[in-house]
């Protein structure tokens, strides 16, 4: 039985990779950086700090933590910029989805690769804030995806903040929703059931996930039970 959904953010929940990518450009731009060598890399599936050392490697330039921190600190406050002039968008379906299963009783979470206070906000803007019980950013693990380390902290999470659950929440009743394969691979190895959505990424390269769909907005939030039950057979 499904007890508890872990959401990805950025290209799940919210549309805003296009919007990274852009920020993530200007911010090397001073380095001599161009939108090539961001284009070069997978911006919408690991964290920043992953991507700017990834960039700096590629480009034979010193990519120690104080170079990467630097990088990833200036491309935040230009996204800070942008969320407060713009706000967040979110994808067709995703807040009738959350609403939606949270209205059913089910145990919410945040498993990203994006900062905790761009998260946080974005819940906040939406009303979304008060339905997550857990929220696992970049700032609260060592190793991105396609670790299972994220979801490994937030199915903890869920176990032990409050309210605590009345038995413990496995796995096997865990549904992440993942909009790419490295996400869909952390989830995997972490046992849980995953539902690839095709926002970014064709249907046909979330093949690792239990099932996949094009848009949040094909979900009936009453129906998420049947699609855990059809997929965990899978």
């Amino acid at each position: 039985m499904l007890r508890a959904v872990l959401f990805d953010f950025n290209g799940v929940l919210v549309d805003d990779l296009d919007v990274h990518a852009r920020l993530l450009e200007s911010a090397l731009a001073n380095e001599g950086l161009t939108g090539q060598a961001v284009a070069a890399v997978d911006v919408g599936a690991r964290n920043d700090r992953e991507v700017v050392a990834d960039i700096l490697q590629r480009a034979g330039r010193p990519s120690d933590p104080a170079a990467v921190n630097r990088l990833v600190a200036r491309k935040a406050r230009l996204f800070q910029e942008h969320a407060r002039r713009l706000g967040y968008t979110f994808y067709p379906g995703a807040l009738e989805l959350v609403e939606g299963a949270a209205a059913q009783g089910l145990m919410l979470g945040i498993v990203s690769g994006a900062l905790r206070e761009e998260i946080v906000q974005a819940l906040h803007q939406s009303g979304l804030r008060r339905h997550f019980k857990a929220i696992v950013s970049a700032e609260d693990v060592r190793r991105g995806k396609p670790h299972p380390e994220i979801f490994q902290r937030a199915l903890a999470e869920l176990n032990n903040q409050p309210p605590l659950p009345e038995r413990l929440v496995h796995p096997h009743e865990v549904l992440a929703v993942e909009n790419s394969p490295m996400g869909l691979a952390a989830a995997s190895a972490a046992g849980l059931v995953s539902l690839g959505v095709a926002h970014r990424y064709e249907i046909c390269q979330l093949v690792t996930a239990s099932g996949a769909v094009k848009s949040l907005s094909e979900i009936d939030p009453g129906g998420l039970q049947t699609i855990f039950a059809e997929a965990s057979q899978r």
